[in-house]
């Protein structure tokens, strides 16, 4: 018996798609699905100015295949040496939709990130008075506190004071992976939301190093116990209006991935609605899927629903490609590591 749903096309607010040959051919794996997505800049060198975003905008728009719909909604990369002016004038021009926060050395390509906050309270203070949001990639990188703490001890020691420091700020936890983002992001306010990953749904530590170390369930933040995992879920599949999708899909090649000091990411851009259908179902909360997906992170972005519309159909189980071929080397696809049986509908 197969069975349907359709629902508004759907929005990715955290998305890397790379440059050159790596863009050209993980863009598809998007586009096909999501009419638009939040694009990260840390790009080597990064996307710091707003003539660097609308250069890489650029380079995006020709990559995408002729026939394909799909908006990049552009983002700049938070440096101490970030012009507000610039910023301000990127946002007023419709370009740049975000600023992205990583604290320097916590992710791939995140050298260039900020280590004083206090050589970038002039930039957060201009984007609260023009309310365009701050996405942060919430962990310390302190050696001392366990890579498995390193979310809940940003969010004390780093994104409450900034928040309080600064009202009015417009903020996005993003892929979010504890009990305690959630409880934090739940009693934030309007002016916080929370990105949750299609792999975080799925996955805990257990996938990466029970029985072997499985480099390519291996992201950055790094999935955490059981319980926490159980609580992204939750969060998901609740309907509050401050949790929305978020993929991070973050594309390597093998060789990187499958390496004595291996990239940090999952590659989900290919198979996250089917994905997202059977999680929801599981959860009795497939009526719910829409508002994740696509309706949630547009409104806090303040950007209209889409248009157009996706549906997904269950019926056998469908196999995903194992890999996507590319320029730069093969990217595994995440493999969920059981039978889905949705299958989005061409």
């Amino acid at each position: 018996m197969t069975q349907t749903l359709t629902l508004r096309r759907p929005d990715d607010m955290h998305l890397h798609l790379r440059d050159g040959a790596m863009l050209a051919a993980v863009l598809p794996e998007s586009a096909r699905h999501f009419a638009r997505a939040i694009v990260m800049p840390n790009l080597v060198p990064p996307v710091v100015t707003g003539a660097e975003a609308a250069a890489y905008r650029d380079r995006i728009l020709a990559a995408l295949p002729e026939g394909m719909a799909f908006e990049p909604l552009m983002t700049l990369y938070l440096t101490e040496a970030t012009d507000p002016a610039d910023v301000a004038a990127a946002h007023a021009s419709g370009l740049v939709k975000a600023v992205k926060l990583y604290p320097a050395g916590a992710t791939t390509n995140s050298a260039s990130g900020v280590r004083d906050f206090q050589k970038v309270r002039a930039v957060l203070e201009t984007m609260a008075e023009i309310g365009l949001p701050l996405c942060v990639h919430g962990e310390v990188t302190d050696p001392a506190v366990d890579i498995f703490d390193r979310e809940a001890v940003f969010i004390d020691r780093v994104l409450d004071p900034i928040r309080r420091a600064t009202p009015g700020l417009r903020v996005v936890m993003e892929h979010i992976t504890t009990e305690e983002g959630v409880d934090y992001a739940r009693a934030g306010g309007d002016d916080l939301g929370a990105t949750i990953t299609t792999h975080h749904l799925i996955i805990n530590r257990n996938h990466i190093l029970a029985g072997g170390i499985r480099p390519h369930y291996y992201c950055l933040p790094v999935a955490k116990r059981e319980r926490h995992r159980l609580a992204l879920r939750a969060a998901a599949t609740s309907g509050q209006a401050r949790f929305f999708l978020g993929t991070d899909s973050a594309p390597h090649p093998d060789h990187l991935k499958e390496h004595a000091c291996g990239c940090a990411g999952c590659f989900t851009a290919t198979n996250t609605m089917p994905l997202l259908a059977h999680v929801f179902e599981e959860e009795g909360a497939l009526d719910r899927l829409e508002a994740f997906a696509a309706l949630n992170g547009a409104a806090f972005y303040r950007l209209p629903p889409n248009p157009g519309t996706l549906t997904l159909m269950k019926g056998d189980a469908a196999p995903f490609p194992a890999k996507i071929e590319t320029g730069a080397g093969p990217v595994t696809v995440f493999d969920p590591g059981f039978p889905v049986h949705w299958k989005v509908l061409d």
